[in-house]
């Protein structure tokens, strides 16, 4: 009964949409009754005489089976979530013993991996039994499989939080990392590898991984295009630039160049078709089991070892277990229908992973596999002609039918996942799609098995990784071709799938701000500045956030998906207050990302800055009216230029204002500034104003404070910054000057919907709230009337003052988030 077990996904699924898990009293009960209930139902099923009371059982029978789903994942939950680093051990030196338990990924300046926990010193800090450790400027090799001995600190897991954006603690929860930390080398138990090989049947996998990538490194190293190929045979994609990542998000295929759930389940079906001729052409094998048999078996074993190979992560799991139930159906000769066997391989997937259902892999996954088997159903009926060129021609048919028809399925899927989907897409999908699959990564495999002999056996490896090297370089010719044709809509011999592909569109519209509203949006990029105004025609950005990495930062990684959620589509002003990393890192990329009308800046050089159009430079009476909207820069002067000032000193300062609606926006503003400000302009009370320098106690002077008098104070920092901000005696300042005040580090990214006469606040740690999600404070959620708690006491220290504990370095995840 397929309704059934989609009830059980449902029940699961309904779970992780909760902002609390329920009570371990309301958990038992849930299973308590829906087990027995569903017995009940099922036999009222069975007994029923009119349709009617059939369907009205068949309900109760799948609401009981819901409660089982949500009571049995709420309970996985509750225990996962128990192994936790308490608020008081954040910060603290912990020495822990363990085994390096993942394929360690080379990020900036050092070293990630995940690490198995053995035991700790002291005993009474309750460490976690994963978790995922950074050490910086190492020079050591470190292996997977080998136990080591660190002495580290540790935070509680929290990323930035943005609606439309990528969940970090969803993420570490689903791999079971409940801390992130740092080593630290001087420290009074330095680092130290205790044993050099430790028989774990994980780790070992992990280090064959890690001694293959050394091998395959040495072809592919200093190709362009090595580090896809790496990504494709070891789900490895730290190699990949930024800018092919560009690339192939805007043609669609990004999904390609990482073993996804298509690419498992299309090396499986080849190794099935393989499988399946071979034993047809044995009598003997005939006679001892069909040829369907072998077929499910070798498409089951050649998935379980491309996950392995992957890594056993969390999506090759899945993707396995979805393959290894619907393999299993046709292994026992149950004729069922797709729908069951999907609804099954869920079903399952949910039982091993709960929290499965969260992941857009999960239903790009399943929808993939979903239409290759609908098409293999309803494939035409094979020729009887058996010469060579007709059963070339049957099979290139029936793949084309397929690729089609997983085309088809991905985009709406694509489109109600993440908001965008390349025009081109499709186009580009019906090319790369068999390319990629069924031609460089099965070519890429041969290459990196051969690799793993001996050396004068490995020789031809070299050879098909270049072979493999040169046909992804003839896909991105074409796929940069199409990417100059972005606008272009190719038409398709179906016309109304062109009307599933919109629906995502118009079933949840983007909300957009009315006439004489103004909305504010202080987004979460940890220690930086972004803040979107919005009216009902004109959007403004001011400032982009930091520069996490080389290949890393808010531009590309928070604003620009924030923007394509909201609908949002061009700026009409991009504001960089001045040139530290943390207010312009994000700007190149979005430039590159979204047409923006104007840039203004006090940046004397265009680093970074070279794809602005109608670049001005800030000064004081600078302005501009988009609409209702109107922008004046009140700092810095034009004489400010001349002189040697500091790039803090130079931020330029915008104030906004809609009718009786003032922004003031202040950068880094230093004390010194906000004097010389407060006594040159007559500042008028406001409605919202950034905290400037992000609460550093060198801003926020008692003059500039009472002179804004603002209702609310906005502060962006990250979660336990190294500086400290913002710092205890100007939050006090604040609030003693009867502001309402938000901080990001605290509640995430925070939006105000002013109007006249009234205002809404949403804040995403609250509107979006999951309860997996960091709580830094204990404190009930802040009405529009509250000021928010403060965070706790080491993360409260000021700039200048910060306990070592507090200095510590920025964290990226392996996906290249920011573990602010």
């Amino acid at each position: 009964m397929p309704w059934l077990l989609a009830a059980f996904v449902g029940g699961v699924f309904v779970l992780q949409r909760q902002a609390a898990l329920p009570s371990f009293a309301a958990i038992v009960v849930c299973l308590l009754l829906a087990l027995p209930g569903m017995a009940l139902a099922l036999r009222w099923v069975a007994r029923a005489t009119t349709v009617s009371t059939q369907r009205t059982a068949f309900a109760a029978a799948a609401l009981c089976v819901g409660v089982a789903g949500f009571a049995y994942a709420a309970g996985v939950a509750a225990l996962r979530l128990a192994d936790e680093l308490a608020f008081a051990d954040e910060g603290r030196d912990v020495v822990v013993e363990g085994v390096i338990a993942s394929l360690p990924a080379h990020v900036e300046r050092g070293l990630r991996f995940e690490f198995a926990v053995e035991h700790n010193t002291p005993a009474a800090v309750h460490v976690p039994q994963r978790l995922s450790l950074a050490w910086y400027g190492t020079q050591l090799r470190v292996r997977p499989a080998e136990r080591w001995r660190f002495t580290v600190r540790l935070r509680r897991p929290h990323g930035n939080l943005n609606p439309g954006g990528f969940d970090l603690e969803a993420w570490m929860l689903e791999r079971d990392l409940r801390a992130a930390g740092y080593v630290r080398e001087a420290a009074a138990v330095p680092p130290r590898r205790l044993d050099a090989r430790v028989w774990q049947a994980g780790p070992l996998v992990d280090r064959a991984r890690d001694a293959l990538r050394e091998r395959l490194l040495r072809h592919v190293g200093d190709q362009r295009f090595g580090g896809v190929l790496l990504a494709l045979v070891l789900g490895d994609q730290r190699a990949i630039a930024e800018a092919d990542w560009q690339l192939f998000n805007r043609t669609g295929i990004s999904h390609l160049v990482s073993i996804s759930g298509l690419h498992v389940t299309m090396i499986a079906g080849l190794v099935a078709a393989i499988a399946g001729a071979a034993w047809r052409r044995s009598r003997w094998t005939l006679a001892r089991a069909p040829a369907q048999s072998a077929a499910a078996l070798g498409a089951v074993l050649a998935a379980l070892a491309y996950c392995l190979l992957a890594g056993w992560g969390v999506p090759a799991q899945r993707t396995f277990f979805m393959l290894a139930v619907v393999a299993g159906c046709r292994l026992v000769r149950r004729e069922s229908r797709t729908s069951s066997t999907l609804a099954l391989a869920a079903a399952v997937v949910c039982v091993l992973d709960p929290w499965a259902v969260i992941a857009p892999g999960f239903w790009l996954s399943f929808g993939a596999v979903g239409a290759i088997l609908w098409t293999l159903q309803a494939r035409s009926v094979r020729s009887e002609r058996r010469g060579i060129l007709h059963r070339a021609h049957d099979a290139v048919r029936e793949a084309v039918r397929v690729q089609a028809a997983v085309t088809i399925a991905l985009v709406p899927m694509t489109l109600a996942l993440f908001q965008q989907v390349s025009i081109v897409s499709p186009l580009a999908n019906a090319v790369a799609i068999p390319l990629v699959s069924l031609v460089v990564t099965p070519v890429a495999l041969v290459a990196a098995a051969l690799a793993a002999l001996p050396l004068p056996l490995a020789a031809p490896a070299g050879v098909l990784l270049g072979a493999a090297h040169g046909l992804f370089e003839l896909l991105v010719v074409t796929l940069q071709w199409l990417d100059q044709w972005r606008w272009a809509a190719p038409g398709w011999p179906v016309r109304w799938a062109g009307v599933v592909w919109l629906l995502p569109l118009v079933v949840v519209p983007a909300e957009r701000p009315r006439a004489g509203e103004l909305w504010v949006t202080a987004l979460d990029v940890g220690q930086g500045m972004a803040i979107l105004l919005e009216t009902a025609r004109h959007a403004v950005l001011y400032d982009t956030g930091p520069r996490y990495s080389s290949q890393s930062d808010a531009g590309s990684r928070i604003i620009a998906p924030y923007l394509r959620w909201r609908g949002i589509d061009a700026l009409d002003l991009l504001v960089v207050s001045h040139l530290d990393s943390d207010h312009s890192g994000g700007a190149a990329a979005l430039l590159r990302a979204l047409p923006v009308a104007r840039t203004w800046t006090s940046i004397d050089t265009t680093s970074g800055l070279e794809a602005a159009t109608d670049l001005a430079r800030c000064g004081a009476g600078q302005t501009l009216q988009l609409g209702a909207l109107a922008l004046e820069v009140v700092h810095p002067q034009a004489e400010d230029y001349g002189r040697r000032l500091s790039t803090n000193a130079m931020s330029c300062v915008v104030l906004a204002r809609l009718g009786d609606i003032r922004v003031l926006l202040a950068g880094d503003l230093p004390a010194r500034e906000e004097w010389a400000l407060v006594g040159r302009t007559a500042l008028e009370p406001m409605r919202l104003v950034s905290a400037p320098h992000h609460g550093s106690r060198s801003s926020s002077s008692p003059p500039f404070v009472a002179a804004v008098s603002t209702d609310w104070g906005v502060f962006q920092s990250g979660y336990r910054n190294r500086f400290g901000h913002p710092a205890p005696a100007v939050v006090e300042r604040w609030r003693a000057a009867g502001a309402r005040l938000a901080r990001t580090d605290e509640r995430g990214a925070v939006q105000w919907r002013f109007a006249a006469g009234r205002e809404q606040v949403l804040w995403a740690r609250h509107a979006h709230a999951r309860y997996w999600h960091n709580r830094p404070a204990a404190a009930a959620w802040p009405s529009a009337r509250d000021a928010p708690a403060a965070s706790d006491a080491a993360a409260q220290a000021d700039d200048d003052s910060a306990t070592d504990a507090n200095r510590e370095p920025a964290l990226l995840d392996p996906a290249g988030f920011l573990l602010d």
